[in-house]
Formats: structure tokens, sequence, C-alpha cells
């Protein structure tokens, strides 16, 4: 299971993390992220100790989807050195997101 990023911890797990992160931003109710979660899950275990990967609730946190302008789900937003270096929005196969990630970690 990727990890849970919320408004509360945002700050320290994405924005100050020392790898890349990958962000899913999802809802239990959008029919795409429920597609998208299970890689992003698999991606997590992938790159265990290479990156960060997570996923936050936009209905749970609105704080950071509202900053970082988040219209649609899923997006997925790539972090290095706490900026954004990328980003994905909809749903799209696995290796798509996986390419993202190792050119962040390159």
């Amino acid at each position: 299971m990727a990890l849970e990023i919320t408004d509360n911890n945002f700050e320290e797990l994405v924005l100050k993390s020392d790898k890349p992160v990958l962000l899913d931003f999802w809802a239990e109710w959008c029919g795409p992220c429920r597609m998208v979660g299970p890689v992003v899950d698999e991606l997590h275990k992938e790159y265990d100790g290479k990156a960060v990967v997570g996923k936050l609730n936009v209905d749970e946190n609105p704080r950071v989807a509202t900053e970082y302008g988040i219209m649609s789900i899923p997006a997925l937003l790539y972090f290095k050195n706490g900026q954004v270096v990328d980003k994905q929005v909809g749903a799209v196969p696995k290796h798509i997101l996986a390419n993202k990630l190792d050119a962040q970690l390159a």
C-alpha cells in the first residue's frame, strides 16, 4: 500500500524528501482513480528505498490539492527537491508512470 499523504504530513514527506516523490491525488468516488490506485501501490513496492510513492485523498485533504491547482483526478505529480518537475493527469499504463519516475532518478 502506498504511503498515505495528508495535509498534515505533506511538507515532511513530500517537500522535504531527499528522494524523488510520486504523489497520486485521488478520491473514493473516482473510477479512473480506482484503476490507477493498484498501479501506484505496485510502484510503491518497486521503488522502495529509491523514491517516495504516496496517495493523497483530495476530499480529506483539500489544502494541498487546492494549493497545487488539482482540478481533475487522478492527477499524479512528480516532486524533486520540493518542486513539481512533472505531472500526469488521468489513468495511464504503469510503464508511463514508471518511466517518468525513472527520469527523476537519473
